[in-house]
């Protein structure tokens, strides 16, 4: 694997997955799964981690964060470490995130959508993402809508922020938080295989499974994690973008050559910066400025490559004359 596309795999997508497991947002198996059926991503990046060895990837890690000066996009984790000093190194000592047998990862079942009698009527906010393709997935899925500036009190109100958590979109919107429910609505529904959904601390059970009951009315796998600023998919991809930008910044490679082999070497059918633009660099920008918010880390800083294109509404293959 090329240093440059390992440091993106490695650092951009592995280490952010493993900030959000450590934050109890979601376990291993969960966020892998997001990153496949969501992001498109052939494996998630905790197998990826069993598959390379823990012992390895995390060394990897700490060597970057080292040479670039304890720089916080690069942070490891310490959940490697725990998995480290337990001889848990991945596939080939039996045990890593996943268990094996004979090779083969051992991936709990995940949990069947509930069973709702009644269902609330569905309020969506006027600032969600895509709102306009949310409202009709609503109505595609039988959803009783409602139409006022606000919600009313039997409502289940629906969000889909960029970067921000439920908690934040529920306290600046003004929203009842024990009956509000975020969606990742960062890439197009149809584009996906998953959609998911994430809870405050003080969404009520009732609210939490009439939101999954109904988005998985027509078939399409579900999953509900707890808040999380920018979910799964957005924090990881946001993050793997970032870095690339960075490195073009940097002038460690050309975009061109950043993305020669980037998809391969990334797991996913586009390179990042391809990404980027697919998302959109300016969603992109908002998810790490948000992010930020949310989190109060400089990890997610946007790089001033994709700050600046972002802001100007310039494709991230973009190099100035």
């Amino acid at each position: 694997m090329n240093s440059i596309h390992q440091t993106i795999g490695i650092l951009g997508g592995a280490t952010e997955a493993l900030q959000i497991a450590s934050e109890g947002v979601a376990d291993f198996a969960t966020i892998d799964r997001i990153l496949r059926d969501q992001a498109g991503f052939k494996l998630g990046p905790f197998q990826l981690l069993d598959i390379a060895g823990i012992d390895v990837a995390h060394q990897a890690m700490t060597s970057v964060y080292q040479q670039y000066l304890s720089e916080p996009r690069y942070r490891p984790s310490n959940i490697a470490m725990q998995r480290i000093a337990k001889g848990k190194l991945g596939q080939k000592s039996g045990e890593g995130f996943y268990t094996y047998v004979n090779g083969e990862a051992q991936m709990s079942a995940e949990p069947i959508a509930p069973t709702v009698t009644e269902m609330p009527p569905v309020w969506v906010s006027t600032r969600a993402m895509r709102r306009p393709e949310l409202l009709q997935l609503l109505k595609d899925l039988g959803a009783k809508i409602e139409t006022g500036a606000s919600p009313s009190a039997q409502a289940l109100s629906i969000v889909a922020p960029l970067g921000f958590d439920v908690t934040t979109v529920a306290i600046v919107e003004r929203l009842d938080p024990a009956r509000t429910v975020g969606i990742d609505m960062l890439i197009d529904d149809k584009l996906t295989h998953r959609r998911v959904l994430a809870t405050s601390p003080a969404t009520r059970a009732d609210m939490r499974d009439a939101a999954h009951a109904l988005f998985a009315r027509d078939g399409k796998a579900v999953t509900v994690i707890r808040d999380s600023g920018g979910f799964v998919t957005q924090r990881v991809v946001a993050n793997i973008i970032n870095i690339a930008c960075d490195m073009c910044q940097q002038g460690l490679c050309t975009p061109e050559e950043l993305e020669a082999t980037g998809a391969a070497d990334l797991g996913h059918s586009m390179g990042p910066l391809t990404m980027g633009n697919k998302y959109g660099p300016t969603e992109i920008l908002e998810v790490l400025f948000n992010v930020q918010t949310v989190y109060g880390d400089t990890r997610y800083r946007p790089s001033p490559w994709l700050r600046r294109r972002g802001a100007l509404g310039l494709s991230l293959m973009h190099i100035e004359s």
